[in-house]
């Protein structure tokens, strides 16, 4: 293959894998896919329960940190991003969300026009394979094995049961026709594995002849021809390279690299990039801002019965389960230990939830620290839609120097009441019936930690991001002057270039945001093919009929 294609996808994450399979499915397509990391092989990405391990490698992540948050006591919060073929699909916690469907219909309203939930829906459908969704609403031959664990553990089913009993509804498939309630939570594993974007798309397109992929590139900048784009400059092993689309590039880098791309590019704020003497392609004001993510804590509860993760704690039961997963691909290996969830509404007045709970029957934090106090479970919280927005810029012309990222967590007051209800009723649900076979005592924040100034303290102390960046290139009207990219993934201003991943996102989705990321891959393929769009879908999901007047 020479060094002339016709489509180049920048990144090889969640949303450019599935683009590098689709885009090759026409074998006169040659398809460039660049990366920057490497292999995803070994057990340490492979099995699903040591997922916390590749988050902090740095060989699988980035690295990334934000600036000191004003509104946190001025933490430095970690931003991992995965750099390796898959992207953060092969470093995530592997919990598979769609969004809610309101979600996408809000994007529409926001001028992501042909993105509202009729629209998406086929494309979610296109992309899956669902073991035990909801017939009619999920997918059956894609290639997306989504999967849901074994249940081994008694406080699943105690924390559903809680749920109930504190009034709140079941959802068989919160990725179906209902969102609202307590569910088992689905996980992108396939017999044991990992089922990555790498795993789904990027190893089956690789066996076709018209797609290469190179690892460890780093791209430098787009090339233009006045405002056409014609290329991609990057860094292999310290040598400079260029390679020539003749069709079309396609920017999938990550919320956090997409927009540093661009600027590095001359396409974002004029005088930002004339600070860093870089020449203006386009002056597009929007590059970089809007940036948006889920934080959380972790509301931790002792537990009474020795029956929790914390048993396996030790290097004799890790390696047991180890080797049940390296020669069986079974076994606590074979999950993500995030079996159950819920989504709810903080309030009556919220049309959709706006609260979401990953349960873990184990008191951990993602850096794989256990809880000291032994035996726990604890659930996952945080509000899904702040109303607090941050920025991605540039530190230096350098494509090798670090973005600065500022996500300016908690800068609206809303933020601190949703925040503190979320606790409260975390702890409504801890204190039902079905837990008092092995409740014991609040280990985080605990029972003295109650008024309202409290709270606040322990949410500036404690509160984590849950790794959902995006919104830093939106989606929108091309005469929204904060918009970076129109409806058809397109960079506002030139031509020859689009954006598809989380970056794009108006608003960030209810819950995790891998499926959302590789459903913009796949519709963004249709967008670049000039294909006639997927039909669109009739199905009415459900809202809660009283939602106007009733919290649960």
């Amino acid at each position: 293959m020479t060094d002339q294609f016709d489509f180049i996808i920048i990144g090889a994450g969640s949303a450019g894998c599935a683009l590098a399979y689709r885009l090759s499915e026409d074998p006169r397509n040659r398809v460039l896919v660049l990366e920057y990391g490497g292999t995803d092989a070994g057990p340490f990405i492979q099995m699903p329960a040591a997922l916390s391990y590749p988050m902090n490698m740095s060989l699988y992540d980035w690295g990334f940190e934000s600036e000191p948050e004003p509104h946190l006591g001025g933490r430095r919060l970690a931003t991992p991003r995965g750099k390796v073929i898959g992207g953060s699909s092969s470093i995530n916690g592997m919990v598979y969300v769609r969004g809610h469907a309101c979600d996408f219909d809000t994007w529409e309203d926001m001028g992501a026009a042909g993105w509202g939930y009729r629209h998406v829906l086929p494309y979610y459908q296109r992309m899956e394979t669902s073991h035990g969704g909801q017939a009619g609403w999920r997918g059956t031959d894609g290639p997306l094995h989504v999967s849901r664990g074994t249940k081994w553990n008694p406080l699943y089913d105690a924390f559903r049961k809680a749920g109930e009993q504190a009034g709140y509804g079941l959802s068989d498939d919160y990725n179906g026709e209902r969102q609202e309630g307590f569910a088992d939570m689905e996980m992108t594993v396939h017999k044991g594995r990992r089922w990555s974007a790498a795993n789904a798309y990027l190893k089956p397109a690789l066996k076709r002849p018209n797609v290469e992929l190179i690892k460890g590139a780093l791209v430098r900048k787009i090339l233009f021809d006045d405002r056409q784009a014609i290329g991609v400059a990057y860094e292999v092993g310290g040598e400079i390279k260029h390679a020539l689309a003749a069709r079309e590039i396609i920017l999938s880098a990550s919320s956090i690299n997409s927009p540093k791309i661009l600027m590095q590019s001359g396409i974002g704020p004029g005088t930002h990039l004339t600070e860093h003497d870089i020449p203006v392609i386009a002056d597009r004001a929007g590059v970089g801002g809007n940036l948006q993510d889920h934080l959380e804590l972790y509301i931790q509860q002792a537990c009474t019965q020795p029956i929790t993760l914390y048993k396996h704690w030790n290097l004799f039961s890790k390696a047991l389960i180890g080797a049940q997963w390296l020669f069986t691909g079974t076994g606590l290996g074979a999950s993500n230990h995030f079996e159950a969830c819920a989504f709810i509404r903080s309030r009556a007045g919220i049309k959709y939830p706006d609260i979401q709970y990953h349960f873990l029957p184990f008191a951990v934090r993602y850096d794989g620290k256990a809880a000291a106090e032994g035996h726990g479970f604890q659930a996952h919280v945080g509000p899904m839609r702040s109303k607090s927005r941050g920025h991605i810029r540039l530190t230096s012309s350098d494509p090798h120097s670090e973005p600065s990222i500022l996500f300016n967590y908690m800068s609206h007051e809303d933020d601190w009441t949703e925040f503190r209800t979320a606790i409260r009723l975390t702890r409504e649900i801890f204190g039902q019936e079905a837990f008092s076979p092995y409740r014991g005592k609040e280990i985080q924040p605990g029972d003295q930690v109650q008024s309202d100034e409290d709270l606040n303290a322990f949410i500036r102390d404690h509160a984590e991001s849950a790794y959902h960046p995006c919104g830093t290139c939106k989606m929108g009207d091309k005469d929204d002057p904060s918009a970076v990219v129109d409806p058809q993934c397109g960079v506002i201003g030139v031509d020859g270039l689009r954006v598809a991943d989380s970056s794009i996102f108006p608003m960030i989705t209810n819950g995790n945001l891998n499926g959302p990321s590789i459903m913009v891959g796949e519709k963004a393929a249709d967008h670049i093919l000039g294909r006639d769009l997927l039909p669109a879908s009739n199905a009415e999901p459900w809202i809660h009929p009283n939602w106007q007047t009733a919290q649960r």
